[in-house]
């Protein structure tokens, strides 16, 4: 529930380790929801890119009123009548922009590490979880691989190019993928990046007209203008030419960080030089390893461990666009932002952008626009390819163009608990619906427990990767035993409803219509829903409701005064708008239950990969509501095109034992379903060509996905 009493929000963007409560973080969405059980519920959206304080208050005086305290721009309030919450969210993604499409695979599950010391150990990783039994969809490598971590750079001795070749094109024999990370701030130093970057005149610049110098991991660095002319055709070129399909590093998918902009050097900074050796800015690179190891299974010879590797013009002052007169470092209001001066830890809010623009008015959007930015130039390498692109800051409509990850949180149990608000907010209030955690925590050393239950969560994300920092223990799942199997668990759980969710995040994309939402949105006018963060709807009939006390093996679960089904063991449960203790819950499992009047698409059976996964068959769980009716969808595509030659959009209907399926059938599926399970709130009896088991029945069957189908299961 949130404090009423002298709350305050600041949006500024930051580089926020740890993700503090209560601070400002990575992005700014200035939006909020009012909902109210018996009028409904309505929705304000402040386009404003500067920095402000948001208050809520509650005075015996005033009632509880809302505040907003903004250092410059414009009042451009939408105000989304509603009346539903649902509603709102809708017509605020059409405000903002309805989410991109992502492609299949990118909803399998992803590994990775900052501080893994070379190409050959990614490689064991994966090889690591083959061995283990445990799906991997996707490695990602941290800027480990960059030479002195300069962005568009390999380390000859760690990441050759000739090894990192190798690796891709290994993966994706596996049908696997590969992501890496790219930073925006360009090292300030006699390479390539650099150098073009100042003949296209896009970095942002001092007063004086000199490229403007902060502090990342490269040491002294300069940042790209994305107002600049130049800027997008500059991104394209180094993406072009660095992620060559032929001749440099084949990458599937995109991850940017520190786009907030982070710059390590505070106000005033007069020394950048200086500070970076200071700082120890580059940081050592990991040592190199003694090379003489176990082979890899399943990788090419070039990756073996055999042999120790070998060493190998515009304006210069611009006007500025705004009120005259302003202090843009120190303005007479001071919003909270945690890192103290607006200029701290970032690009200075005195710069000036290509156009006029104050880093003062526009600093909110630099993370946005490095994202769309980054988006066309993975398009204009792979033209009519969904790209998946992962990023930290976000502004208002980010998720028509990327996904985001939660950011740098640490491996403890409030972080855990704290990432089901986040991706609730994300997902279902902000519309980024590619969203999730570090799964068992970035900072820190994780626990086998919380990695475990953190496992199970996870997987009831949309974006789901295992990630931790370079100080902090391995923590790949195969590492423990009760983890190992939590994740079988968890990733086959996952893999079967993949298509489900793949179908509602479609359908997200069309329409704005949320697929990760907060239980109120579905039970308006129970009042009692209206504080619950740690439950959720994953999709329109899957409610999730993990365990989040430490070593805990039990729960209190708030049912709804509406019929539910066990989703893992299909037994019915009738809410009546209580909370029940569940106990015995182990540490490879987490409580799942289906919300009657849903039909839910499963594939037959899990799979290693995604592309496996799509040659599996479709079971239907029919789960009828009171009214013994229920529904449900499955959309089908090719998986990875933006424009779609052929599609699917498939309803099932079921009605007091009648079976039927309409809909579009375009997408030539060579699938079928071949299961049929029919939930029951209590004991029947079994009929011909059907199997009685605790109220449920089984039905095998063969349905085409390519027309229309009615049966009886009655």
């Amino acid at each position: 529930m949130l404090n009423t009493t002298n709350y305050t929000r600041t949006l500024w963007s930051r580089d926020a380790y740890s993700i503090p409560s209560g601070t400002n973080l990575y992005g700014n969405h200035p939006i909020y929801y009012d909902h109210r059980a018996e009028k409904g519920t309505h929705g304000v959206f402040l386009l404003n890119s500067n920095g402000m304080d948001i208050k809520i208050n509650s005075t015996k005086e005033d009632g509880q009123y809302l505040e907003y305290n903004t250092i410059g721009g414009v009042f451009d309030f939408y105000f989304l009548a509603g009346p539903t919450a649902k509603e709102v969210s809708k017509q605020y993604a059409q405000v903002v922009g309805l989410p991109a499409m992502q492609p299949y695979w990118a909803f399998g599950f992803h590994q990775c590490k900052y501080g893994y010391p070379d190409v050959y150990y990614i490689a064991e990783v994966a090889a690591n979880y083959s061995a283990a039994g445990i799906p991997l969809e996707t490695a990602w490598m941290d800027i480990d691989y960059m030479y002195r971590r300069r962005v568009f750079t390999l380390d000859p001795e760690r990441f050759a190019i000739e090894k990192v070749r190798a690796l891709v094109s290994t993966l994706h024999d596996r049908k696997q993928h590969l992501i890496v990370m790219v930073d925006p701030a360009v090292a300030y130093a006699n390479y390539p990046p650099f150098n073009t970057g100042v003949e296209s005149d896009i970095f942002l610049k001092d007063e004086n007209g000199s490229v403007f110098k902060g502090v990342v991991w490269p040491g002294v660095t300069a940042y790209p203008d994305w107002f600049a002319p130049k800027a997008q055709s500059y991104w394209n070129n180094e993406f072009s030419r660095f992620f060559d399909q032929h001749s440099g590093v084949d990458i599937d998918g995109l991850w940017i960080d520190m786009n907030e902009p982070a710059n390590f050097c505070n106000w005033p900074c007069a020394d950048p030089e200086g500070f970076a050796v200071t700082d120890g800015d580059p940081p050592p690179a990991s040592p190199l390893r003694n090379n003489f190891r176990p082979s890899i299974p399943g990788f090419p010879e070039v990756l073996q461990p055999t042999t120790a590797p070998k060493m190998v013009r515009r304006q210069t002052k611009g006007t500025r666009v705004g009120l005259p007169g302003r202090n843009l470092v120190d303005p007479p209001y001071k919003i909270k932002n945690a890192a103290g001066s607006l200029s701290n830890k970032t690009v200075f809010s005195n710069l000036i952008h290509y156009g006029g623009y104050a880093e003062y008015d526009v600093h909110n959007l630099y993370g946005t626009m490095m994202s769309t930015s980054s988006r066309r130039s993975m398009l204009n390498r792979r033209p009519g390819r969904r790209p998946l692109v992962i990023t930290r800051s976000t502004f208002a409509g980010a998720g028509k163009d990327v996904g985001h990850w939660l950011g740098d949180n640490i491996s403890t149990w409030w972080h855990y608990r704290i990432s089901i608000a986040q991706l609730i907010s994300f997902a279902g209030l902000f519309q980024v619906p590619m969203v999730g955690s570090d799964v068992c925590g970035f900072g820190g050393n994780t626990t086998s427990t919380l990695c475990a239950r953190w496992a199970m969560l996870g997987a009831f994300s949309t974006f789901y990767r295992n990630h931790a920092e370079s100080n902090s223990i391995y923590q790949e799942f195969y590492r423990w035993d009760v983890v190992a199997e939590a994740a079988r668990v968890a990733i086959n759980a996952r893999y079967r409803l993949l298509d489900y969710i793949y179908t509602q995040f479609h359908r997200q994309t069309i329409d704005g219509t949320p697929l990760i939402f907060p239980l109120f949105f579905a039970y308006p006018k129970d009042a009692n829903t209206f504080p619950i963060d740690k439950q959720y709807f994953y999709g329109d009939h899957l409610m999730i409701a993990p365990v989040t006390e430490e070593n805990s093996t039990s729960v209190s679960v708030y049912f709804p005064d509406d019929l539910f089904y066990d989703f893992w063991t299909h037994a019915p449960f009738r809410g009546a708008a209580k909370w029940v203790k569940l106990d015995n819950v182990n540490f490879t499992s987490i409580p799942v239950y289906i919300k009657s009047g849903g039909i839910i698409p499963l594939r037959s059976q899990g799979a290693n990969t995604t592309t496996e996964l799509r040659t599996r068959n479709f079971e239907l769980i029919i789960a009828p509501g009171l009214d013994n009716r229920a529904n449900g969808s499955l959309y089908m595509d090719d998986g990875d095109s933006i424009d779609q030659p052929r599609t699917s959009n498939i309803q099932f209907i079921y009605d007091n034992g009648q079976f039927n399926t309409a809909g579009s059938f375009d997408y030539p599926a060579t699938v079928s379903i071949v299961r049929i399970v029919l939930l029951s709130p209590g004991q029947l009896s079994g009929g011909v060509g059907k199997v009685a088991t605790n109220g449920k029945f089984v039905q095998e069957v063969t349905i085409p996905l390519t027309e229309p189908f009615s049966m009886n299961l009655g």
